[in-house]
């Protein structure tokens, strides 16, 4: 059984003197619209919700080096594998059809079903030149800071073991550490059952994503991030009554947003107070984070 309702949902947390999402291309400064309001990428958010699923215990297909549980080289090996992947034979044109290598590989895989892949190979690799392009269900927006952010920046030293032996001590470099001291980020979500039906992410799942929400950051602390400083504050999660959705995702969000734009406090009473009687016949469940 597939989703039987869409399902809304957002996710507010607060950043304590950390770097919640690092930009690679700016000295690894936290990310920053042009407008100064701080921003996670929603690829740095569905990361941790794989990863905080693989440590539920669901099969996921696209494993971080430094959390993987299989060995496996390279997201191709993984999927190959008939150990902990499908088979070759299910990227063979010939022997398994695309329609029947969808319904596998979603089967097998948590994040494929919900988050969807692109499987893509080439004649030369044997497999028919396929192309398995699996669209989810489950969408995540970035998060945006409620403020405009200020970022800190402190300068540290990196001393590293010279060549040789590695006795001697090469000379110190200088490096940059930055962080953003306080503020409030805001991500949404939704989970459209017209196309769950095509992977067969189901209404089980969903819950298991509800469950792992809350729990975002744990087990996510690094330099970066000291335990912590990453604290999921609330899950806002719609629950529509029919698989259309009484209302679109627009306007389900922009409940939240004109809430947090009038700089409402974000207690229960209150967003009680503006989410309940604001959309008739669609009340929000509100989630304290852990």
């Amino acid at each position: 059984m597939s989703l039987n309702h869409k399902i809304d949902f957002a996710i507010i947390f607060t950043v304590n003197h950390a770097n919640p999402n690092g930009d690679p291309l700016n000295g690894n400064r936290p990310r920053q619209d042009y407008q100064g309001f701080g921003e996670v990428t929603d690829v740095c958010l569905k990361r941790k919700l794989r990863d905080r699923l693989q440590e539920a215990e669901q099969t996921i297909f696209v494993q971080s080096d430094e959390k993987k549980t299989d060995g496996m080289p390279s997201l191709r090996t993984r999927a190959e594998s008939p150990d902990f992947g499908v088979g070759k034979e299910v990227f063979n044109t010939k022997k398994t059809t695309i329609a029947d290598a969808t319904k596998i590989v979603c089967a097998k895989w948590f994040d494929v079903r919900a988050f969807g892949q692109v499987f893509a190979y080439s004649k030369s690799t044997g497999s028919e030149g396929i192309s398995l392009p699996i669209r989810g269900p489950v969408t995540i927006q970035s998060a945006f800071s409620l403020e405009p952010i200020s970022i800190e920046s402190t300068q540290i030293t990196k001393s590293v073991s010279g060549e040789g032996d590695g006795s001697k001590k090469s000379s110190d470099t200088m490096g940059m550490k930055h962080r953003v001291d306080k503020a409030t980020y805001v991500s949404f979500g939704a989970m459209t059952p017209q196309l769950a039906t095509k992977t067969g992410f189901s209404d089980d799942d969903a819950e298991i994503i509800k469950t792992i929400l809350p729990r975002l950051f744990e087990g996510d602390a690094s330099s970066a991030r000291p335990e912590g400083s990453m604290v999921i504050e609330k899950i806002i999660w719609w629950q529509h009554n029919c698989k259309s959705g009484q209302y679109s995702s627009a306007k389900v969000h922009q409940t939240l947003r004109h809430h947090l734009q009038q700089g409402l406090p974000l207690d229960n009473s209150a967003l009680n107070d503006s989410l309940i009687n604001t959309l008739a016949d669609l009340t929000p469940e509100i989630i304290e984070g852990f």
